[in-house]
């Protein structure tokens, strides 16, 4: 018998083998193919100060967690649209991002006018979507309100609620403690996450010890501030209490510019970028703002490494939303794994177990029984936040003293006015 024979006749009986070995799953029925990656859509402010933070982050999180092998096995891949600080685009991005490009997960915007926009459809297309920067009390108590129609949706940030009461717990250690401040005027833009806002102020500010003398809301188109400021100016607070994000740069300018003698504090999503320093031609000199986090700050082990890896890549630091951002890649990716499926009820499911030591601090949602269901929780031991200021182009931490790395000072107009 020839070679040729005998080795047709030993492959034979294989072959007869195979259909049965395949049925069996022992043989694979044809090449071995990659694991599906896990797709994250990312619909966001690329051309805004604080909003840019927000696609960069979410991909610097992927490729590391990709470096080291995905997420049991699967890589993952982002899918960026920018919708342009638009409601109508967004809702656009978040339909082509479940439709066509076939997402497991969407995070989505600091702007809770488009995250509101963006729930129905989280609930009509069954898509978990996560919000790292929007603030509106509504997003959280919608879920709260109807839970089985919107669970899909994570305010993976603080409320309105609980960002007041930050400010008022950082107003009240440092500025009523230190500057003896005693009044305030409360100076917030026009949108939904400023109502709630500027409600939790008028609670909180006096029982921090700072009457509230006067309170301004006006329209994010607003181009000249100075009959705001002399409005303010003329209650004579010892403190303005911001609520801003939308705008930032021309407010900021025009307190600089008219010598305004009173502090600023408050929320000032923009002056969380590495970049307003610039925006503003150093205007914002002096300006306290509350925040999740500042680079060189290390609320956690993680904190300064993710801010030195993310300017090291894009030329800045991140804002608050980058932060949030990076941090919700991880702990998605935690719940993918604890749920063994991206399938969407069950990733609902295991991200309300989140239970995760991100950048910003010890995070966990809260549940459907609390009235702000899905919101990250606010308080000792879980998130809570920096008071900064800038200082000669730096963000300096004064407060809390366990991880302040520097100390307050007043720019020359306020200093000339405080006894």
């Amino acid at each position: 018998m020839s070679e040729t024979v005998r080795a047709a006749a030993r492959v034979a009986p294989i072959r007869r083998m195979l259909p049965a070995l395949i049925a069996a799953g022992l043989v694979a029925a044809g090449p071995v193919r990659a694991a599906d990656p896990i797709k994250i859509g990312v619909i966001a402010e690329a051309q805004s100060v604080a909003g840019a933070s927000i696609p960069q982050a979410v991909q610097l999180a992927a490729d590391e967690i990709n470096a080291k092998g995905g997420i049991d096995g699967r890589q993952i891949q982002v899918v960026t649209y920018d919708d342009k600080s638009s409601a109508s685009d967004a809702v656009r991005a978040f339909q082509r991002a479940v439709s066509e490009d076939k997402v497991n997960l969407v995070i989505a915007s600091y702007i809770s006018e488009v995250v509101l926009a963006l729930m129905p459809w989280a609930a009509r297309l069954k898509t978990p979507m996560i919000t790292p920067g929007a603030a509106s009390n509504e997003i959280s108590v919608n879920v709260h309100k109807d839970y089985a129609r919107n669970k899909y949706t994570f305010h993976g940030y603080l409320t309105s609620h609980a960002l007041a009461q930050a400010v008022c717990d950082s107003a009240k250690e440092v500025l009523v403690g230190t500057l003896k401040a005693k009044t305030a005027a409360i100076m917030s833009e026009d949108a939904a996450w400023t109502r709630p806002l500027d409600a939790a102020y008028q609670e909180c500010l006096p029982k921090s010890g700072l009457k509230v003398v006067e309170h301004v809301r006006f329209s994010p188109d607003t181009g000249d501030f100075t009959p705001i400021y002399n409005k303010i100016e003329a209650a004579k607070p010892d403190l303005i209490v911001t609520g801003i994000a939308h705008v930032g740069v021309q407010p900021t300018v025009q307190w600089q510019n008219q010598q305004v003698p009173i502090a600023m504090t408050g929320i000032s999503g923009q002056a969380t970028s590495s970049t307003f320093w610039a925006n503003t031609n150093g205007g914002t000199q002096g300006v306290l703002f509350d925040s999740v986090a500042l680079p060189g700050v290390a609320l956690t082990e993680k904190t300064i490494p993710f801010s030195e890896a993310f300017t090291k890549r894009f030329g800045g630091a991140p804002s608050y939303a980058g932060f949030m951002a990076y941090d919700a890649v991880y702990y998605t990716a935690e719940a993918i794994k604890r749920a063994g499926s991206t399938e969407a009820d069950k990733l609902v499911e295991a991200l309300e177990k989140t239970d995760y030591v991100g950048t910003v601090g010890h995070l966990k949602f809260y549940g459907k029984d609390d009235p702000f269901t899905h919101s990250i929780q606010y308080g000792p031991g879980l998130m809570t936040s920096v008071l900064g200021q800038w200082q000669n182009g730096k963000q300096v931490a004064i407060w809390p003293a366990a991880t302040a790395n520097g100390t307050m000072i007043l720019p020359p107009a306020v200093k000339a006015a405080v006894p």
